[in-house]
């Protein structure tokens, strides 16, 4: 430690005397603010900002410990560059947040927006020195957003959680998923880590975590800005019983779709839809509307075309709860060769629900309602029925022009 950095520490330490502060918070004052701090010192002022949440907390002073001991030494942390010390206290921060039944409001959700800015600028300090710890240190902002998420769902007043903590999330995910190659597990929809229940960080995972957030954050141009640097889809990917998973594009895309409708937002759904035909895709509707049809052309139903109609369906009333099933037998193969096809079937299994009162089977019952307790979600139940073949010409006829 230099001279000055002795003198100044001996500084803060008479002033804090003089003011009756509490000599803990006198020293972890002292150590943030030396110049040059190293990994040493800001471990320990780390540690003394622990023991004094905690100490918070047990006293009742929630504010003191969430924002004295909390926000606040973590932007000096950050500030000073120390990520990886900086992380105990973010997961910590977040674990107060929810023990002391904190509410999400406007200004926490800037406070996080903050520290994920200071964080993520302090990480990418290291990239080029240490790219192991660098990777180590995205994950675990990753998981921070997540907890934080979490957090403003349980605690907040919006309905899933904070708008802008999705987007956040969302863009942290989509980032790390471009910096990982693809590889064999992505490849058969299975997640890379060997614990099942770990996070997936292949790059199918991440995009489709990144995107499901999106949708959430209710940020449709977004979504189409982020498939429109994808790749159209190969003939191996449309091809009739392909064993591959479709292409990215419209595997998103679908998955997309399907969560907005799911969550009861078809604003966004047909508004998502319509930007991708205008802007994305090149193949002409009216033969993909063919293509669908045929089941001697050697490919698979397209995508948009389900989608398309899937939308309008839902935009109708209960009375087209046939046409609905019609259409999920007819891409129910499809929907299968996706990454984690039971996710999407608990959101079909939901669409179904809350939209044309189709009770998912009793199999599912558990699993849906678990899931969309996790985002917050509700609906109702009932039954179902045959297609009408004139209904569904009539729905494949329609398509052309508000699609």
């Amino acid at each position: 430690m230099s001279a000055a950095a002795a003198r100044r520490r001996k500084q803060l330490a008479a002033k804090a005397a003089a003011a009756g502060q509490d000599p803990i918070t006198s020293k972890m004052d002292s150590l943030l603010a030396t110049e040059d701090l190293d990994e040493s010192t800001a471990y320990e002022a780390l540690q003394l900002a622990q023991s004094q949440v905690r100490k918070c907390v047990i006293a009742g002073d929630y504010k003191k410990a969430t924002e004295a001991y909390g926000n606040d030494v973590l932007v000096k942390l950050l500030g000073k560059g120390k990520a990886s010390v900086a992380s105990q206290l973010l997961t910590l921060l977040v674990q107060v947040l929810n023990e002391t039944h904190t509410a999400c409001d406007e200004d926490w959700v800037e406070k996080i927006q903050n520290l994920s800015e200071l964080n993520l600028k302090a990480i990418k300090g290291i990239e080029s020195a240490n790219g192991v710890e660098f990777q180590r240190l995205m994950r675990l902002h990753a998981k921070f957003l997540k907890s934080a998420l979490a957090w403003s769902n349980a605690l907040g007043n919006i309905r899933f959680g904070s708008l802008e903590l999705h987007k956040l999330l969302a863009d942290q995910l989509w980032e790390m998923s471009e910096s990982q190659a693809e590889n064999e597990d992505a490849s058969t929809g299975e997640q890379s880590e060997e614990d099942p229940g770990a996070d997936d960080y292949s790059k199918t995972g991440l995009q489709s975590e990144a995107i499901t957030h999106y949708a959430l954050a209710e940020d449709v141009d977004t979504i189409i800005v982020k498939l429109s640097v994808l790749p159209a889809p190969t003939d191996e990917e449309t091809a009739q019983r392909h064993t591959c998973l479709p292409c990215a594009r419209e595997g998103l895309l679908t998955r997309s779709i399907l969560l907005l409708l799911s969550v009861e937002n078809i604003r966004d759904a047909y508004k998502l839809l319509t930007s991708y035909l205008s802007t994305i895709e090149k193949r002409d509707i009216e033969d993909m509307k063919k293509s669908y049809m045929s089941k001697t052309d050697g490919k698979a139903p397209p995508h948009p075309v389900f989608l398309a109609m899937l939308v309008e369906i839902c935009g109708k009333n209960i009375k087209t709860g046939p046409l609905f099933n019609w259409a999920m037998k007819s891409f129910n193969a499809e929907l299968g060769k996706m990454y984690k096809p039971d996710v999407l079937k608990v959101y079909t299994n939901n669409i179904g629900k809350v939209y044309f009162n189709i009770q998912p089977p009793p199999s599912m019952m558990a699993t849906l309602e678990n899931m969309m307790g996790m985002m917050g979600g509700a609906g109702g139940m009932g039954g179902g029925g045959g297609i009408n073949p004139a209904m569904m010409q009539a729905m494949m006829g329609g398509m052309g022009g508000g699609m």
